[in-house]
Order: structure tokens, then C-alpha cells, then sequence
């Protein structure tokens, strides 16, 4: 009994040097999943990850010769807080190139991948009570930034009846007083939708009417577009939100690049001033070896990316026309990024082989991991169910498996006796 108490009191006093911040947020679940799949695969078991977001191509060639020639050069001290002169300037040159979009280099920051990018606007710019618009479905980061920001999340439902996308009604519906951002991800994690030129001409009309609402555009997937989509970003479609517009992007996705860590931002001069000022008393400077990657990465050569992009559409098509014959599912196809975000809405009330009820999205993919060995993630975890998403950032046959796998537990599911 001693022991015990000895071991609470210890308990206790460790909870008690934690932040009270802690207790509004959670892990990422994307992170969880894949993590316990790991675990799992490191245990003996046969499991297929589907959960993380990440290219399975290797970081090109010229990108890692480049990083090789930085540290020969001895480029390997601190650079910049926010970024080296030649990538703020390799910054400016794809914004040109690709969006029409005009910056300085006071204009542009780097960060630690476009996660620290985000948090640091979010960090630098709310104040407690400010509201964020986060269209749902939505990456799993976007809340939880928020409120560790100490601002308020304010989320709109966008269903599969409107592509997942919000609708300039709804967005004006949701801003108030105390909006000061709207975040837009196109094309989205976790759906994949993207939005035309006239959609986004429609959400920027309504930004027009609220001079106060600012708006960060995460652009990531950007080069990650199918079937002859054009990607449009909302300080291009509507000049007059130039200054009011942080325009975000990395290199992570489109370059195969996850673990080199750089994400960047456009933005205007004080508010990118301003997180610098965050970033200087957290992480200082990114890598002084990814950063000169990175340079090579936006000023290279991009002809390899259509043979990537061609990769990823024919593994959207494999896993959209497989799970479509998966009992109880069914699967839009996506305009972009690498995801799938399939609806398991015929699969609930249904018992599994030994009895137990499938009540919402956490119980059907718990269920395919139990009983199958496929770990993906829930929808509940990105604000909108009853759907489970799929990364397809993976080799077709681990996707034919893995399909094959989802298709055998749907088929297994039974509906329930009548009481």
C-alpha cells in the first residue's frame, strides 16, 4: 500500500507541472495510426498502413546531390532565422512562375515543413476569443493549432453532396466579428477536393464583403492535381486579397521530400515579421542542408512530376474502383492530393464475425485493423462522418491487397438479428 501511494503521489505531482493548454488538444491522429501499425508490424503482425500521408518515391536524385554539395561547401552552420537569401528568392521565383503571384523577399518565410509554417501564423496573429473558419472534413492540425493559439475553431460542414467544399453561403454565414481567418487546403486532406477557378472566384466574392477576415491558403497538394485539373490559389483568382492572404506551400508532397522538413509561406511584410519572431525563440532556422535541397527542388527540373502525378491517378482509380465494390462502402473519386475519402455509412448497424456492433467510423476501421491488418484513419478525426480516409501514396499491389483485404471484411459483416 505504501508503494502504491508512493508511485500516486509521484503521479500526481508529474500531472501537475503540465500546461492546462494540453487539455483542449490532442495527438495527431494520422500520427497515431500509423505509429500502431508500425508497432504492430515490428510485433509480427501482417499490416498494411494506408494511414500516412506520405509520397512512397525516393527525394530525386539532383535534390539530394545538391544537399551533398552544401555540406562540401560547408553550408552547415545557421542560416537566417526564416530562411536563406537563395531559397527566399527560389520562393519568389515559383510564386511567379506557377501562380502569377508578385513578393519580396520580406515577404516570404521558411519554417520547419508547412506544419510550423501554419502554427506560427496562427501563433502570431490570434488573440483568445478570435475565431478560425475550418471548412470540415479538415486536416487533423488545423483545430488543434487554433486552440493552442488560444483562438476559437468555427467549423463548416461541407458534405459529399457539395464535393466537400464549402459554398461562399455557408462561408458567410459563418463569418462574424471576431472571424480573423478562414483556412482553405485545395486540394484537401483528407477528401482530395479541389476547388475550380469559378468555385474559388465565389469564396473570394464573399471574403470581399469582410475586409477583417484574413486568409491562409494551404497549397500543399498543389502539384497534385488529376485528370487535366487546373489548381487555382485565392490571392491569384481575387488580386485585391493579396494583403490579406498567407499563401503556404513545401516541398514535402510534391517533391517527396517529407522528412527534409521545409515548408514556406507568402505573406504580408508584418505578419511574416512576425513569425519570425515566434520561430526565433522556438526552432531558430530550418536545416541549413534541406534549405539548399530545397532551392534545387523549386528551381530544377519539374518534368519528373507528370510521371509521379500519372503514378498517383492510375492508384486513385485502382482504389476508388475497388472499394466501390466493397459492400456497404462507397467512394467519391477525388480531383487531387493522394487520399481517398470513402463513406462506410452501409457498413454501420452491421455485427462482425464475432459479434461485435459496428456503430461509426472508429468501430469500422478498429474492425479492419483486428480483423484484416488495414490501418487507416477515421473520419471522425477529420470532423465529418461516417467515412475512413486512405492514402494511395503507396505500391499498387499493396493497394490491390489492401482493397481486396477491405472487401473481404465488408463481405464478412452481417446485419443484426431483430430483438
Amino acid at each position: 500500500m505504501l508503494y502504491f501511494g508512493h508511485n500516486l503521489t509521484l503521479y500526481e505531482d508529474t500531472m501537475s507541472i503540465l500546461a492546462k493548454r494540453l487539455s483542449v488538444i490532442k495527438p495527431s491522429p494520422t500520427i497515431a495510426v500509423t505509429t500502431k501499425a508500425a508497432e504492430l508490424k515490428a510485433a509480427g503482425r501482417d499490416v498494411i498502413g494506408l494511414g500516412a500521408g506520405e509520397p512512397d518515391f525516393d527525394t530525386p536524385d539532383f535534390i539530394k546531390d545538391a544537399a551533398t554539395a552544401a555540406m562540401k561547401r560547408g553550408e552547415t552552420k545557421y542560416t537566417a532565422v526564416d530562411g536563406t537569401p537563395a531559397l527566399k528568392d527560389a520562393v519568389i521565383g515559383k510564386f511567379k512562375r506557377e501562380n502569377g503571384l508578385e513578393y519580396k523577399r520580406e515577404n516570404i518565410t521558411v519554417g520547419t515543413g508547412g506544419k510550423q509554417v501554419l502554427y506560427n501564423a496562427l501563433m502570431a496573429s490570434l488573440n483568445p476569443g478570435d475565431e478560425v473558419i475550418i471548412p470540415a472534413p479538415y486536416w487533423v492540425s488545423y483545430p488543434d493549432m487554433t486552440l493552442l493559439a488560444e483562438g476559437t475553431p468555427v467549423f463548416v460542414k461541407c458534405p459529399e453532396s457539395n464535393g466537400f467544399k464549402l459554398k461562399p453561403e455557408d462561408l458567410d454565414k459563418a463569418i462574424t466579428p471576431k472571424t480573423k481567418w478562414l483556412i482553405l487546403n485545395s486540394p484537401s486532406n483528407p477528401t482530395g477536393a479541389a476547388y475550380t477557378r469559378a468555385e474559388m472566384k465565389a469564396l473570394t466574392d464573399v471574403l470581399l464583403k469582410h475586409p477583417h477576415v484574413w486568409v491562409m491558403s494551404d497549397d500543399i497538394y498543389e502539384h497534385l492535381t488529376y485528370d487535366g485539373f487546373e489548381f487555382y490559389t485565392p490571392a491569384q483568382v481575387e488580386p485585391k486579397l493579396h494583403d490579406r492572404t498567407l499563401t503556404v506551400n513545401g516541398v514535402s508532397k510534391a517533391y517527396a521530400m517529407t522528412g527534409w522538413r521545409i515548408g514556406y509561406a507568402a505573406g504580408p511584410k508584418e505578419l511574416i515579421k512576425a513569425m519570425a519572431v515566434i520561430q526565433s525563440q522556438s526552432t531558430s532556422n530550418p536545416s541549413s542542408i534541406s534549405q539548399a535541397a530545397a532551392v534545387a527542388a523549386l528551381n530544377g527540373d519539374q518534368s519528373f512530376l507528370k510521371g509521379w502525378k500519372d503514378t498517383y491517378q492510375k492508384r486513385r482509380d485502382l482504389v476508388v474502383g475497388m472499394l466501390n465494390q466493397a459492400e456497404g462502402v462507397t467512394c467519391p473519386t477525388p480531383e487531387g492530393a493522394f487520399y481517398v475519402y470513402a463513406s462506410c455509412a452501409g457498413c454501420l448497424g452491421k455485427e462482425t464475425p464475432d459479434g461485435k456492433l459496428i456503430e461509426n467510423d472508429t468501430d469500422f476501421v478498429n474492425y479492419l485493423l483486428d480483423a484484416q491488418g488495414i490501418a487507416c484513419v477515421q473520419g471522425e478525426a477529420f470532423g465529418l462522418s461516417p467515412y475512413f480516409r486512405i492514402s494511395y501514396a503507396t505500391s499498387d499491389q499493396a493497394l490491390m491487397e489492401a482493397c481486396g483485404r477491405i472487401q473481404k471484411a465488408c463481405a464478412a459483416l452481417k446485419k443484426r438479428a431483430a430483438a
